[in-house]
This record gives structure tokens, C-alpha cells and sequence, in this order.
């Protein structure tokens, strides 16, 4: 474990941020590391409980406590080695997960004095590439099967499911209908929360370990579905959850109403191609542009991509920014009577988007904030919003007397999403859940032959810890298919035991759930 009664002496130092003065002018992350030293102290504060409920918080089952006592003992290479046996992609988490690890950290029974999980993850991965300790990891030529798989779709449950899948030696290629590989990571969270080289660097990994990489072509427009089955013994679904929730009131068709991810979208390619990195293949034509500069903008949704909304808004230089939830104000801690600890707690968190836009005295949040029309400035757009405070249960009707009107140019509609899109699927003839999403008949497995799905595309929208999650336990799903397609007398249960990638317990994977959490190994036990 970490230092000795740690927990007691150490006291809890978050991770540091830049001035929101001076990050709303540029796209920079404003994330900031620690000197080594702290956060060796960080990591001494961790208990290495016998029952480690971050285990239970963390959807990839990260070994946390490892590492983080292998931080507090200065051995950074190690650390890297367990980070990586059950996460691809930390870098990516060590930024954009909400750590629900910490959560559940024991040391949380004490609300706000949870073990900093997040930042030792991300100075780990930090280091480790400094270091130049991430590097390729191909298949030995002799654990190459010949058998090639499609993964489509490269967020993040895509590029795991690729990489675990290429190292289990098959041939792999992961198409991608935008211009450079990543998914939303790319084109929707803001470079001001991971720099888009981040990303771009684990494209060249994958590359380096023989994924080839086609982006710009839309499976089942530009390819065949059937072309798609003719040329591949497998295929994964990892198309992510892109239908988003619409907010059907008077006035919706006005111009100055967008869905957030039209607009995330176009301030992530103005940023590409004003900083890079560069596509892959050239960027589509921008048909229309949305943009907040100069403008009284409302966005309407609570959760993360109405924050990046708002972020974005503030560095093109919005007049005013308005955030509008239609739930009430949770409470300023932990409801231990509604989400006890080890839970998720429901209660409020500034985001770091609303703290800037208070600081730089433009912006405010607002909640049980129901819309009810969109008003028209007489010419087509969009010049102002009416709402109503709305009932504190669904639906959420407005409460008469409550009506008011508020300036806006711009609204972008960040509610959420409801499932995959459903062409393909439905080329595909892949049996669908109520919500619309993908369905599993057995872990992983879709209704037709050797067709896998992984991510928000199965499960739902959810985090990025899932989709990494997914991506891995897909693979080992589609290893074990295609290990029955090599010899069908084994029944999908030769695996072989020298392949570090993908190595899980067989009895595990029989279970309802599929393969084990851990699928690789860390490293080894001292003797």
C-alpha cells in the first residue's frame, strides 16, 4: 500500500486548472500536472483496501490501487504497465472521465477526500510518453491467423476493440465515415480538453501495429453491406449513439436552432485546420456556418456536450451565454438517502465551461427550465426563446404564470441521445433493442452471424470508460468466434494462452456477463 496511515497526514490536492481569464482566448487543454513529487504523495494517501470499491466504480476494472502505490514508490514504468493491462486508451480517460472511481474510493465516506484517481492516471500516461514507453505492439509474425475484421466506427470502443483484436493477430481494418479517426473524442469534445495530437498519436500507434486505417467511407453507402461481409470473416458495429433528442416546439424549424453536435462539429474542424493535426482525407465543405460570436446564445441541456457548447461559445466571443436544465438543481452534496456512498452521487458540480463564463461575467445556468417556443425575428431566424419554470416530475409541464421570454440568436440543443442510426443496421438486419439500439443475443454478439457491436451503439449512451470496456470485451468476444471458425471442434475455446493481449479466464467468459474485466496481465508479482 501507499504510506502508512497517508490518508490521515496528506491532505486531498485536486488537479490544478488555468486562469479562466486567460484559457477562454485560446484551445489549449487547461488542465495542469503536478510536480512529481506531489503527486507521489497523492498516491500515498491511497489505503489498498481489502475490498477496493474504485475496482467497482471503474467500468474497465483499472487495478488503482497498483498503481497508485507504484507512483508513490517513483516507478512510473510499472505504473504505465498496469495502467495499460485493462485501459487502451488512458490518456483519453485521465481527461474526459468523470472518475466515478473516486466516487467509490473509501476515503469519499468523507465527501471531497477521495484519492486524486484521475490525475495519477493521467501523469502516469503522461510520463509513460515523455518517456517514450508507449510504443507499437504488433502480433509475432507466427501468431498471425489470416482472418481480417471490420470495425466500424473509430470512437473509442472502435479503436480499443481494433487494437486488441490486431495484437490478437488478425488482420484489421477500422472504417470511419468523417475525416480522421477518434469519433466524438475527435470531433466533439474541444481541443481545450484533450488536444486532438493526443488522439492522433494513438492513430499512429495503431497504424505502426498494421490497423489500417479508412476514413471517409460511410459503411453501407460507399461499401456494401454485403461487400463488407464478402470481404471480412468478422464485423464490429461501434457507430456510437448519433441520433440525438430532439425538442419538437413552435418555431423549431427557425435558423439559429442546431443540434450541439452540428455545431461541435464545426468549431473542431475550424480548430484542425487552424492548429491541426491534419485529416486524414480532406474535410467536408461547411454548408452553413453556426457560429455564437456576437450573439445571445442559450444552450439547452445540463450534461457535458452542453458545457462544451458553452465553452466554445465564450472562445468565439458570445455576447451572452445561458445554460437551461429541465430538471432541478441537485444538491450542493452527496443525498446519501438517494445515492448513498459507493454511488454516483447526484448532487452539483460546476462545470468547467459555467465557471468561466461566471468569471468572465457572461453566462449563468438556469434549471427546471422548460421550452416552450422558439420566437421568430420576422425574416426566417431566430430572435429570442420563450420558457416557463417546468413541474419538478414528468413531464415536466410549465407552470402557468410562469412564462418569459429570453434574447437568444442561437440555440443548440445538447438533450442527449436516443440510439445508433438505423441505416445500417437495418442493411445489416441486426435485431434491435426497444430503445433502438444494437442488441446482444449473447455478450457482444448481435442476431446475425459474426456481426459484434461495442459501445454506445449496444449499450446506450454512456462514458468513455465504457466504450474503452466494451471495445476490449467485444474483441475477446470476436477472438474466440473466429478461433471457432479456424477449428470448429474447439468450439471457440482455444485460447491461447501465450496471447498477453487478450488473455482471460474461459470459465468467466461462459457467464451472462461475457469475458472477465481484466484481460491482459499487469506485471508480475515480485519474488
Amino acid at each position: 500500500m501507499g504510506k502508512l496511515g497517508g490518508f490521515l497526514q496528506i491532505e486531498r490536492h485536486g488537479i490544478q486548472q488555468r486562469d479562466p481569464a486567460e484559457r477562454v482566448h485560446d484551445f489549449h487543454e487547461f488542465l495542469l500536472a503536478r510536480p512529481t513529487e506531489e503527486l507521489q504523495e497523492q498516491g500515498a494517501r491511497c489505503m489498498d483496501c481489502g475490498v477496493p470499491f474504485c475496482h467497482n466504480g471503474c467500468p474497465l476494472g483499472n487495478l488503482i490501487p497498483d498503481w497508485n502505490d507504484l507512483v508513490y514508490h517513483d516507478r512510473f514504468s510499472d505504473a504505465i504497465t498496469q495502467l495499460h493491462a485493462t485501459n487502451n486508451f488512458p490518456e483519453f480517460t485521465g481527461r474526459l472521465c468523470p472518475a466515478p472511481c473516486e466516487a467509490a474510493c473509501v476515503l469519499e465516506i468523507r465527501e471531497g477526500d477521495a484519492v486524486t484517481i484521475k490525475q495519477i492516471e493521467n501523469s502516469i500516461i503522461n510520463r509513460a510518453w515523455d518517456e517514450g514507453w508507449v510504443t507499437p505492439q504488433p502480433p509475432r509474425r507466427d501468431r498471425e491467423t489470416g482472418q481480417a475484421v471490420a470495425v466500424v466506427g473509430s470512437g473509442p470502443a472502435g479503436m480499443a476493440a481494433a487494437q486488441q483484436l490486431r495484437r490478437a493477430g488478425h488482420r484489421v481494418t477500422l472504417f470511419e465515415r468523417d475525416e480522421s479517426i477518434g469519433g466524438l473524442v475527435r470531433f466533439g469534445v474541444p481541443d481545450f480538453k484533450i488536444e486532438k495530437t493526443v488522439v492522433q498519436r494513438r492513430v499512429e500507434q495503431l497504424v505502426a501495429e498494421g490497423v489500417e486505417i479508412r476514413c471517409g467511407v460511410d459503411v453501407g453507402g460507399d461499401i456494401s453491406v454485403e461487400d463488407l461481409r464478402a470481404s471480412f470473416d468478422a464485423v464490429v458495429l461501434a457507430t456510437g449513439s448519433r441520433v440525438p433528442r430532439d425538442l419538437p416546439a413552435p418555431g423549431r424549424e427557425l435558423d439559429g436552432v442546431h443540434f450541439a453536435m452540428d455545431y461541435l462539429y464545426q468549431r473542431n474542424r475550424w480548430v484542425a485546420r487552424e492548429l491541426g493535426p491534419a485529416p486524414t482525407v480532406q474535410q467536408p465543405p461547411v454548408e452553413r456556418e453556426i457560429t455564437a460570436a456576437g450573439k445571445d446564445v442559450v444552450v439547452i441541456g445540463g450534461g457535458d456536450t452542453g458545457a462544451d457548447c458553452v465553452g466554445n461559445a465564450l472562445r468565439e466571443g458570445a455576447r451572452s451565454v445561458l445554460q437551461l436544465e429541465l430538471l432541478s438543481e441537485p444538491p450542493a452534496h452527496r443525498p446519501d438517502d438517494r445515492t448513498p456512498w459507493p454511488e454516483w452521487p447526484l448532487k452539483y458540480r460546476l462545470s468547467y465551461a459555467m465557471d468561466e463564463a461566471r468569471k468572465l461575467g457572461v453566462g449563468e445556468q438556469d434549471y427546471s427550465v422548460t421550452t416552450t417556443a422558439f420566437v421568430a425575428d420576422g425574416g426566417g431566424g431566430l430572435a429570442g426563446l420563450r420558457i416557463a419554470h417546468a413541474a419538478a416530475q414528468p413531464p415536466f409541464d410549465p407552470i402557468p404564470g410562469t412564462e418569459r421570454e429570453l434574447p437568444a440568436q442561437l440555440v443548440l440543443l445538447a438533450m442527449g441521445f436516443l440510439h445508433p442510426e438505423q441505416g445500417l443496421l437495418d442493411q445489416l438486419g441486426v435485431e434491435k433493442d426497444a430503445r433502438g439500439n444494437i442488441k446482444a443475443v449473447t455478450p457482444y454478439t448481435t442476431s446475425v452471424e459474426g456481426v459484434f457491436a461495442a459501445g454506445d451503439a449496444r449499450r446506450g449512451q454512456s462514458l468513455i470508460v465504457w466504450a474503452i470496456n466494451e471495445g476490449r470485451q467485444c474483441a475477446r468476444m470476436v477472438d474466440r468466434y473466429l478461433a471457432t471458425q479456424r477449428d470448429p471442434a474447439s468450439n471457440g475455446a482455444a485460447v491461447r494462452a501465450e496471447d498477453d493481449g487478450l488473455l482471460g479466464h474461459s470459465d468467466a467468459d461462459e457467464g451472462p456477463e461475457g469475458p472477465p474485466q481484466h484481460v491482459s496481465p499487469g506485471i508480475a508479482a515480485p519474488e
